[in-house]
């Protein structure tokens, strides 16, 4: 039997996926370029740089980043700082139906989902995924992997750092 936890995860999932699939959609309606692709999931949408590239430049629509964030270990006052945006400015764009994020925004939250999706792979539960992010990492200087998330830089060493754990090499 499935734990309550487990389904609603995969339901998340699944939505995020058709989420996905309707913004690719939308982006190769608006695009010159056709996206010579199936419909990819969430997870094969981030080994895709060109379509993450056109993604970012078209702009993310505040749904598809409401079923993101509710898919990785951070709250809305994370989301706010790592954005750079208030928390009641990210409240005044739930309301929008159409609003796109900037494109300085949208890469971010790319970026931070696809760290989520990928430390989701690497530790067998989320729930290790997230402690993980929450204890201070000896190979990173003793600071906690999320207060690396707010710069690209930042994002690039918890990647490294999650790569090694994944290949079995301990700092």
């Amino acid at each position: 039997m499935v734990p309550e936890k487990q389904k609603r995860m995969t339901t998340d999932l699944t939505v995020v996926n058709e989420a996905i699939q309707i913004y690719i959609r939308k982006i190769d309606k608006s695009s010159e370029n056709k996206i010579k692709t199936k419909e990819i999931s969430y997870s094969e949408f981030f080994e895709d740089k060109l379509l993450i590239i056109r993604a970012i430049r078209h702009g993310m629509p505040y749904k598809l980043f409401s079923k993101i964030k509710d898919i990785t270990p951070f709250s809305e006052d994370d989301w706010a700082e790592f954005l750079s945006l208030s928390k009641k400015t990210l409240q005044r764009y739930s309301t929008d139906a159409d609003y796109l994020f900037k494109p300085i925004h949208t890469e971010k939250i790319i970026e931070l989902a696809e760290v989520t999706n990928f430390g989701k792979e690497v530790f067998d539960s989320t729930t290790q995924f997230y402690l993980w992010l929450n204890t201070p990492s000896f190979a990173l200087e003793n600071l906690k992997p999320v207060e690396l998330l707010k710069d690209s830089y930042g994002k690039e060493l918890v990647m490294d750092e999650l790569n090694r754990i994944d290949q079995g090499i301990f700092a």
